[in-house]
């Protein structure tokens, strides 16, 4: 071999040398960990670590395609959202509790009433009517004769519709005292319908995880494989006392 190639062969070797040394310092983050990047027309653009578990990618059979579910817990604390109204229902502690389950994309805008019994009066096609053209997600609350509060969180707004919709982001919750939230089992994707008589979440068992007829005025809650829920309410059955409907307002 004549001294050409030695000095190729040394050149390679030590540039081989360099590339070890260079990923032996790398650190990869651990996979428990991410790191999210958000942006959009109405805040500054902002970097968030959060710790989480294994993503749930699941099929939406309601939806037109993959629905991720992320089954994360923060461990910063979550800024509550500004509300645009009073709430006749909850308070700080409810929002502190529901907030830390919603999706990270709702947490950076604030909440506006699109519905409320106290003003709009107890008609579901209202509701219907004060949801038409929206796109974002809707928080719905009510309060019972019994004076338990609870309620779904749904990635739609509440429409008529021949079929059910929304995503794996749906989930029901009580405060019965303690906070609960269900969130989607996976198991179907009944998560929202809804027609003129009556609007139902979750489903595909022997009754709704939660249903209120077209008035507002009674409703039911059952356990469903949607959200493997118990019963929201201290009965089965129960009367609407009051109602409020809240979106994120953009």
């Amino acid at each position: 071999m004549n001294t050409g190639s030695f000095f190729r062969a040394d050149m390679w070797i030590c540039r081989a040398q360099r590339l070890k040394e260079k990923a032996e310092t790398m650190k990869l983050l651990p996979d428990n960990i991410k790191v999210l990047y958000f942006a959009s027309d109405y805040v500054e653009p902002y970097v968030e670590i959060i710790t989480v578990k294994d993503p749930k990618r699941r099929l939406s059979l309601c939806s037109s395609g993959y629905s991720e579910e992320p089954d994360y817990q923060e461990e910063v604390e979550v800024a509550l959202p500004v509300l645009s109204d009073d709430s006749q229902l909850f308070e700080d502690h409810h929002l502190e509790k529901l907030t830390a389950h919603m999706p990270v994309r709702t947490q950076v805008h604030p909440w506006q009433l699109v519905y409320s019994t106290a003003i709009h009066g107890s008609s579901l096609k209202t509701l219907y009517r004060n949801m038409a053209g929206l796109e974002s997600p809707v928080l719905l609350v009510i309060k019972d004769t019994h004076k338990k509060v609870f309620g779904a969180f749904s990635s739609d707004p509440f429409k008529v519709s021949k079929y059910c919709y929304g995503t794996g982001e749906t989930f029901l919750f009580s405060f019965n005292p303690d906070f609960q939230a269900y969130k989607w089992s996976g198991e179907n994707s009944y998560f929202v319908g809804g027609n003129l008589e009556s609007l139902q979440i979750g489903g595909g068992g022997g009754g709704f995880g939660l249903w209120l007829d077209s008035d507002l005025y009674h409703g039911s809650s059952f356990s469903c494989p949607t959200f493997n829920n118990e019963s929201l309410s201290t009965k089965e059955d129960f009367i609407v006392q009051d109602l409020e409907v809240w979106t994120v307002q953009r």
